[in-house]
């Protein structure tokens, strides 16, 4: 099993190619497969701008506001038009739907899971207290407050780890009772 700790402060950016903000990548699965190629990929994006967001042909989207007052996202095709204004609730969309995007009240940061449609599927929670979860062959978790403890591994707010191809780090759990962590969980899809 492949396990990586990471710290949201010292993820490097990348600035997007319509000016609109910047991705920190978090993981992307398999290694060195790039945006063409990944089965799963999750980053924090900081958008700074309106603007489309880039379309993913076969792709499964779930976004969920980290900070900031949150963006209107619709699809001009009329798909959906949602208020991305509450922190720390995943919205699901299709990657390939042509999003728009109107920022509320200035820039926002987000976090992001991308799954290859047909290769796998993402489950996205918010945790609040020690929880048990299924096992996943790949996965992430993100402490946003409190002091969490995952198997061996202690994560304070803002930082994570990721695994692939084992079952993860085991349940994780926290005393603080104004914690959070979002947890990440990728299921392969059977043919």
């Amino acid at each position: 099993m492949t396990l990586q700790r990471f710290d949201r402060a010292t993820l490097p950016a990348t600035r997007w190619k319509n000016g609109g903000g910047v991705t920190r990548e978090i993981v992307c699965n398999p290694p060195g497969a790039g945006l063409d190629g990944f089965d799963w990929r999750v980053s924090i994006a900081e958008v700074a701008g309106d603007g489309p967001f880039s379309a993913f042909q076969r792709v499964d989207r779930v976004i969920t506001l980290l900070e900031g007052a949150g963006m209107r996202l619709h699809a001009t095709d009329g798909r959906f038009d949602h208020r991305l204004d509450q922190p720390l609730v995943p919205f699901a969309f299709a990657g390939e739907a042509p999003v728009q995007c109107e920022l509320l009240a200035g820039a926002c940061q987000d976090f992001n899971v991308m799954t290859r449609r047909g290769r796998c599927r993402a489950e996205v929670r918010l945790l609040a207290r020690s929880t048990a979860l299924p096992a996943a062959a790949g996965g992430l978790l993100l402490a946003l407050r409190g002091q969490w403890r995952a198997g061996a591994q202690a994560l304070a707010p803002g930082e994570g780890l990721w695994w692939s191809g084992g079952e993860g780090p085991g349940a994780p759990s926290c005393e603080d009772s104004h914690a959070a962590l979002l947890a990440v969980h990728i299921h392969p899809v059977k043919p």
